[in-house]
């Protein structure tokens, strides 16, 4: 009579963007005792319409990392998306397999959305089985220490948590001085490329897909044929390894120059000197830690710039970490905010990218191509545009979360709502991002290649961006007549006589329709 297998002690959870492994899942696994559980399921693709290099970045990440526990010995229960009987959704599975395994406990480190915590939560309570749910220490900053840093304040303010994070943290620091002389160097980092474009660009860090990864491009191919976006020229970091390649690729080739660059736009050039570190972090394949000290190493050794260092470094231990805290200490009413009342559809073309606003065309058709374009891409082409035109903040939200491979809700939903559509009535920014269509006309080239005027404000050849601008001025003056920050554009749509005035709601009820 063969031996009864030993009862499973853990069940461990690992979900698509836990893919770490030091992370506090793995704190006293014992392969003799636990398993390590991962799930492709359709819910996470459809939920919102997925773009399909979002999918195959997920999935071919999640691939990788169970074939390399599996080499290190540990046991992997895995649920190929494509296998018979897939359930569809993580918690269909889950309650699948606590009821054939029957694990003393299910170890789960802290979800990155809130929708997908409750889920899981709630079938581990139904199934009668313990939940060890686990601090993720992937973060520098837990929601614990967020959330005393954030009580009794009147207010929150970036800046003034970055600065905390920096001293506590002792990045870029010189004794109790910031490096450099100053916290934050933004003045220096706002230049454009002038008429004669960025010149040179070192190549971006390419990985062609390995047969794990064509495998899942074809079945996303097959599968969501119907979503939106391309596979031709996906090349994404998808393993630790290649993850750590792009990491030194960036330090070498292009943070020095990072800094300067960064809020500047050019036509057909997706990379310029960003980063495209977001979706291995995001995914845990990198550790916010050793990229901060890569970049203070770098400038630390006179190889760059303070202003672009202390730009990128901002980013991940400020602005990340900043956004996390928010997220979770506002869900899930966050979700629901619409402080500017916006309640027009985003139009369909933000699925194809066939509109005749060139800087949207461009940044919309990168985005499918590639499921990527950079922060000033995202916060003031095609999130301007969806302010100004009074999307609704959640379908704004949903085609966020949907297009881009960096894209999970803890990060992506306060800098959708929050920064780029001002629906949270400034708890994450201090104004709306809002700009006219010349914003665009001096950080790129795109006007130069389109029919449309950022100067004009009415007639058949004024910007869309410079008309709906004006019109949100008016729209919304009361509310920021006293604002410290906007007064100042508000007193200018003021001033214009009212023929004007009258001409620029006529042209912006029609860009509204889809009739400009």
């Amino acid at each position: 009579m063969a031996a009864l297998p030993p009862p499973l002690r853990h069940l461990v959870v690992v979900l698509g963007d836990q893919l770490d492994r030091h992370s506090p899942a793995f704190d006293a696994f014992d392969p003799t005792q636990d398993r390590v559980w991962m799930a492709e399921v359709a819910e996470e693709s459809t939920q919102v319409w997925s773009g399909q290099p979002r999918i195959a970045m997920f999935l071919a990440a999640m691939r990788h990392f169970a074939d390399a526990l599996r080499g290190e010995g540990f046991p992997v229960d895995y649920r190929r998306l494509d296998d018979p009987g897939n359930r569809g959704t993580l918690a269909n599975e889950l309650g699948a397999t606590l009821a054939r395994l029957r694990p003393a406990a299910v170890v789960l480190v802290q979800p990155g959305e809130w929708r997908v915590r409750e889920a899981l939560r709630a079938v581990a309570t139904g199934a009668g089985v313990p939940l060890d749910e686990r601090e993720d220490r992937h973060f520098l900053c837990s929601l614990a220490a967020f959330q005393r840093y954030a009580q009794g304040r009147s207010g929150l303010v970036m800046e003034h948590f970055y600065r905390a994070m920096r001293r506590r943290h002792r990045v870029l620091m010189d004794g109790d001085a910031p490096a450099g002389g100053a916290w934050n160097f933004d003045a220096d980092n706002r230049a454009a490329f002038g008429r004669n474009g960025p010149g040179f660009l070192p190549p971006p860090a390419n990985f062609p897909p390995d047969a794990t990864t064509q495998e899942v491009i074809a079945l996303v191919r097959t599968r969501f044929a119907g979503h939106p976006g391309r596979l031709d020229a996906f090349a994404w970091p998808v393993t630790r390894t290649q993850a750590l390649q792009a990491l030194d690729a960036f330090v070498a080739e292009r943070l020095p120059l990072f800094g300067h660059w960064q809020d500047a736009m050019w036509g057909g050039e997706p990379w310029l000197y960003h980063a495209q570190l977001s979706a291995a972090l995001n995914l845990k394949l990198l550790d916010p830690r050793e990229v901060i000290a890569r970049a203070e190493a770098a400038y630390r050794a006179g190889d760059v710039p303070i202003a672009c260092a202390e730009g990128f470094i901002r980013q991940i231990l400020g602005w990340r970490e900043y956004v996390r805290g928010i997220y979770w200490r506002e869900m899930p009413t966050y979700l629901e905010r619409n402080a500017l009342g916006a309640h027009a559809d985003l139009p369909p073309w933000y699925w194809t990218g066939e509109t005749d606003r060139a800087c949207l065309r461009d940044t919309i058709t990168q985005t499918l191509d590639l499921g990527y374009a950079h922060h000033i891409q995202r916060l003031m082409v095609t999130g301007l545009y969806a302010l100004l035109l009074g999307v609704e903040p959640r379908q704004v939200h949903a085609w966020y979360l949907a297009v881009y491979v960096d894209a999970v809700e803890w990060v992506e939903l306060p800098n959708t709502l929050g920064m780029s559509q001002f629906a949270d009535d400034g708890l994450l920014g201090s104004k709306p991002y809002v700009a006219s269509g010349q914003y665009i006309a001096r950080m790129s080239d795109h006007c130069r290649h389109c029919r449309f005027r950022p100067a004009e404000r009415t007639g058949e050849t004024a910007c869309p961006f410079t008309t709906l601008y004006w019109d949100f001025l008016a729209r919304h003056a009361e509310r920021f007549a006293t604002h410290p920050r906007l007064h100042a554009q508000v007193q200018d749509q003021a001033r214009l006589p009212d023929a004007e005035r009258a001409a620029i709601a006529l042209r912006a009820d029609a860009i509204r329709r889809g009739q400009a």
